[in-house]
């Protein structure tokens, strides 16, 4: 392994963590939706802030997924990003067993469905990770974007909790819901998780692509 990609992955395995562990353990101490949707937000807005230069920030496989899909980034690396994110997430997810016992078995962090059954999550979460997406690629991705990438990304991540985070837990990223579920060892509509954030992210990078960059953005991927 180069030195460049180990530091990438060393970003994406910070960066994860910090979201796993503050977003699932602002959920496991009881800070309520907005608690909990700032915690992700702030998490995620000053992660991508710290190291969105040194990995692009991806802290999320369906991000990854869909950064592969417009061909910015390798298969191989890609790989090795979704295995740091949910390496991180797994770390995270342990860590969080020091919280006190109290607290855990009334909340454990793991993403749940409520009042949706698993074709209503999956379409559920589609959306919200097409929005988180879209604000990735028209914050972060393009050349000609505002400098607000993380900020913006941040915020997203906030509203999307507070308008479905009482359905799904509002996810968006299966790393987010992996390292929880494998800790705790609670699977209930676990690929929900997976199907629905990978979908959505595809969807809004492709669009992102073809249809938002202009050709010569277009050109020097395909160059690259």
């Amino acid at each position: 392994m180069n030195s460049q990609l180990a530091r990438r992955l060393t970003a994406e395995f910070i960066g994860t963590f910090a979201l796993v562990f503050l977003g699932a353990g602002s959920i496991i101490t009881g800070a309520g939706l907005i608690g909990v949707a700032f915690a992700h937000g702030l998490a995620i807005a000053i992660m991508i802030t710290a190291f969105g230069r040194v990995s692009g920030g991806h802290f999320n496989p369906a991000v990854t997924v869909g950064v592969w899909a417009t061909r910015r980034i390798a298969s191989l690396d890609a790989a090795t990003y979704i295995g740091a994110q949910l390496l991180a997430a797994t770390v995270a997810a342990a860590v969080l067993l020091l919280f006190p016992g109290t607290l855990r078995d009334v909340a454990d962090g793991v993403p749940a469905l409520a009042g949706v059954d698993f074709m209503q999550g999956v379409a559920i979460e589609v959306v919200l990770t097409f929005f988180l997406v879209t604000a990735i690629f028209g914050t972060a991705i393009d050349r000609y974007a505002p400098q607000v990438g993380g900020f913006a990304i941040g915020l997203t991540i906030t509203i999307d909790i507070l308008a479905a985070g009482r359905l799904t837990g509002a996810a968006m990223n299966p790393a987010r819901a992996f390292g929880p579920a494998l800790v705790n060892g609670v699977w209930d509509d676990h690929l929900v998780y997976w199907i629905g954030p990978i979908i959505g992210a595809v969807i809004a990078a492709l669009l992102y692509h073809y249809v938002f960059f202009d050709e010569k953005q277009r050109a020097e991927v395909l160059a690259s």
